[in-house]
């Protein structure tokens, strides 16, 4: 594929133009030529735009003030644009200053005469508030740079990047919260609703970027989702960072274990109290809550034919719960980010406030505007206001008793009842203020006689101007919402267990599963008529007053299980498959470590590891109670092992969905399979353990390794070099590993150190890696690489190349 520039013809700069100006359209079902109703259809179907009005959007927005006046119109016109695409570059990918260099000297130069055409001064551009150049703009959206001709070659590149791990797509707002996190390669830090995944990687990228080169992070990140299927997503975007560090687990936010281990029922269970960890406490939180996700507009313009008020108002809730969990792992002098992808002050300030009410001094809210300067964004608000059902309130005092189940004196600036407590609180029985946590119970009645002069707004009194607010029009983005705390001391102790209690919410109008359209939202229960999202998550609650003993889900189907052996799961949908237990997770392939000594040591003699350089022991785990039919074997860090091992001492409260890094995976050929270890390394766990293999490598100049990229498999007689025939020969018939050499002596292995997975059959080496892989090294070694029109290299189909048929894993 050709790196150079590339010019087009009119026609198609023509094309591209007005392509451009459909990019929001979508097709009449039942277009006619001249709308008669005996016209004949059209053969081809015609274009209408996508609804981009909502007056109650508007009316909402203006009223709280979220712009001035004198930029609405503008707001508005953003709003109403498809989102640019923006990427981010991997920081810790072996090609990460290619990549950058490719972006600036090629296609910042290459697009140009394309984003002129389109109106655009730049075609794409490095985001300037982004460290290093690793986070860009593109002036095309996504689906401009997926349809249209004139930008194929930059389509290319970033789905082969992005396939193989070296960038990620990414919303830019969306990158913003890990760079305010402050992580540490030392730091446990917490994604509590992780998926997708793409702020997973980054915070993946940063514990990783700030290690020492050539070690592990003694740190770890545990992304967890409620979502089963998202939790699938999660997974697989996750897994392109090649990292052991990494947990994902799939809780309710606000109920994931704290996995404290209590030192009487260790010892009666024998579980030696100086474990490393005795509880799962987190330096760093991330609480990306659920929102109604209304700053993602340009994205999801389907949303504004949903959008309501009531879809913040039914979430302002389980925000509030989610917010103060992640709080309650929190160590003290940790950080949190409380964000959401909405401008809805309920959804942001107003959850902010009552955090920091409910915490006191133990929280503080950080100014952090003194960092990532060249990022426009604006303080939060103090004032704002609550509609409900068409009414607006300035108060809660304001509230009739009938609205006040579905509006709670939370969402409002001071978080009370401003009325006169003798005239508003009245005794119970036992002599005692009604109240409820939000301050009043439903019996609470308003003071007769309120007169229009009272509903004068409220403002808080707490330092919400230091949250952050992204607007759409600042710099061409979505909209989201950023607040920084830092738990100063111990949570007050009713505040440090999940809340229990059944708490009056906010009834959702409109408010389904498909609402909460987030990049990062969890998925909690869609909405029955006249029914709060929040209040079937709040039943599981109400009956578990442990904070570290959870009950398993009830209902978890075989299709939908996280299991070991996607195959063997999918070919019995019938049922008959046993489904698999993780402790008391039904539906999860159990975490187990691998303790079988003849397999260890069979893994370390055949590659010629050394314990005290890459320990094996205790660092090996599968999913699957019997080792001697484990078909993949995982490698987790020191710090993922602690907190494994915590998770048994304490009953396996963790629902683990996906676990370390995949190191090895058994290879079942019947021909030149190696009695002495069965198990090839895989693709993935090659550039981590890599350095300390010192047995079954074949160093190979630059001209036999893309022969082997090209071909997948290369008889031993073949090779360019004939030396390497008798070099290959000498290797134990099984897995091997090619490493790229300027000779064909051994070189030190570092960062820079290009290798491949191979397996040495009778008479031939065979490749074993995907077509993305080999076809990405490729196009680091040559300008121009011959492909088929299915877009793979010399005939590959894209399954992994060489001996296809030993492949049972």
């Amino acid at each position: 594929m050709g790196r150079g520039g590339r010019h087009r013809g009119r026609s198609q700069r023509k094309d591209f133009k007005e392509s451009r100006e459909n990019v929001w359209k979508r097709p009449k079902s039942d277009a006619s030529v001249d709308g008669s109703d005996n016209a004949v259809p059209e053969q081809k179907p015609t274009w209408e735009p996508i609804v981009t009005v909502n007056p109650n959007f508007e009316e909402y927005y203006k009223e709280q003030g979220v712009v001035k006046a004198e930029e609405w119109d503008l707001f508005m016109e953003i709003l109403r644009k498809p989102l640019p695409a923006a990427f981010r570059v991997n920081s810790n990918g072996q090609f990460c200053n290619e990549i950058i260099s490719t972006l600036e000297n090629d296609f910042m130069k290459s697009l140009q005469a394309e984003a002129i055409e389109g109106g655009e001064l730049e075609a794409i551009k490095p985001l300037p508030w982004y460290p290093k150049n690793l986070a860009w703009h593109s002036n095309f959206s996504r689906k401009e740079i997926r349809k249209n001709q004139t930008l194929e070659r930059f389509h290319e590149f970033l789905k082969l990047e992005n396939e193989v791990g070296n960038i990620t797509r990414q919303e830019a707002v969306s990158m913003v919260p890990p760079l305010f996190l402050d992580v540490h390669p030392d730091h446990f830090v917490l994604d509590m609703c992780a998926a997708p995944g793409s702020k997973t990687f980054q915070l993946l990228e940063i514990i990783h970027e700030a290690s020492e080169p050539g070690s592990l992070p003694n740190g770890l990140v545990v992304a967890n989702d409620v979502d089963f299927k998202r939790s699938n997503l999660l997974i697989h975007q996750t897994k392109r960072m090649c990292t052991s560090n990494l947990i994902v687990t799939n809780h309710e936010g606000q109920q994931f274990p704290g996995c404290r281990l209590n030192k009487s029922r260790a010892s009666e269970k024998g579980i030696s109290e100086n474990m490393p960890i005795n509880q799962l406490a987190f330096d760093r939180v991330l609480c990306d809550v659920p929102c109604s996700g209304d700053g993602t507009l340009r994205k999801a313009p389907d949303i504004w034919r949903k959008w309501n008020s009531g879809m913040g108002n039914g979430l302002h809730s389980l925000q509030i719960i989610l917010a103060m969990r992640g709080l309650s792992l929190l160590k003290v002098g940790g950080k949190m980010i409380y964000s959401t992808c909405s401008m809805n002050p309920v959804e942001d300030e107003a959850v902010v406030a009552e955090i920091l009410r409910r915490c006191g001094d133990s929280v503080e809210l950080l100014d952090v505007s003194d960092k990532l300067p060249e990022l426009i964004r604006r303080p939060g608000l103090k004032k704002w206001k609550v509609r409900d059902k068409g009414g607006w309130f300035t108060s809660y005092k304001d509230v009739p008793q009938n609205r006040r189940g579905g509006v709670l004196v939370s969402m409002f600036p001071s978080g009370k009842n401003l009325k006169d407590s003798t005239e508003t609180m009245q005794k119970n029985e036992n002599g005692d203020l009604n109240g409820s946590e939000d301050g009043l119970k439903e019996t609470d009645v308003p003071v007769v006689g309120a007169t229009p002069d009272e509903q004068a707004e409220e403002i808080s009194d707490l330092p919400l101007e230091r949250c952050m607010r992204i607007m759409p029009h600042d710099q061409n983005t979505g909209a989201f919402f950023i607040a920084v705390l830092q738990k100063i001391s111990p949570l007050p102790e009713f505040q440090e267990k999940p809340n229990t209690k059944r708490n009056s919410t906010a009834k959702s109008t409109d408010l389904t599963e498909k609402s909460l359209s987030k990049e990062s939202v969890v998925t909690v229960d869609a909405a029955v008529p006249d029914g709060s999202a929040v209040e079937k998550v709040l039943e599981a609650d109400s009956n578990n007053e442990k904070d570290d003993s959870l009950e398993p889900e009830k209902k978890i189907t075989e299709g939908e299980s996280i299991t070991e052996d996607k195959e063997a799961n999918s070919s019995n949908a019938g049922g008959k498959r046993k489904v698999p237990m993780q402790g008391k997770w039904k539906g999860f392939d159990p975490v187990v470590f691998v303790k079988d000594e003849t397999v260890v040591n069979g893994i370390k003699e055949f590659y010629g590891i050394k314990d005290e350089a890459f320990p094996l022991h205790g660092h090996l785990v599968a999913r699957n109670n019997d080792t001697s039919s484990v078909k993949r074997i995982y490698y987790v860090s020191k710090s993922v092992k602690e907190v494994l091992q915590l998770n048994f001492a304490v009953g396996q409260q963790l629902k683990i969905a996906s676990v370390g890094l995949k190191m090895f995976e058994r290879q079942s050929a019947k021909e030149g399979s190696s009695t002495l270890c069965p198990f090839r390394i895989s693709s993935e766990g090659l550039p981590v353990i890599l350095p300390y293999i010192t047995k079954q490598v074949l160093y190979t100049p630059m001209a036999d390794f893309k022969l082997l990229l090209q071909d997948k498999s290369i008889k031993f007689l073949d090779f360019v070099n004939p030396q390497l025939a008798q070099k290959a020969t000498d290797l134990v018939m099984g897995s091997c590993v090619v490493i790229l050499s300027d000779g064909e002596e051994p070189v030190k292995v570092d960062a820079s150190t290009i290798a491949i997975s191979c397996w040495r059959g009778k008479a031939s080496l065979a490749v074993m890696a995907t077509a993305a892989d080999c076809q990405e090294l490729l196009e680091r070694f040559a300008e121009k690489i011959p492909k088929t029109d299915g877009g793979s290299v010399n005939g590959s189909n894209g399954d992994l190349g060489g001996p296809q048929a030993m492949e049972t894993a």
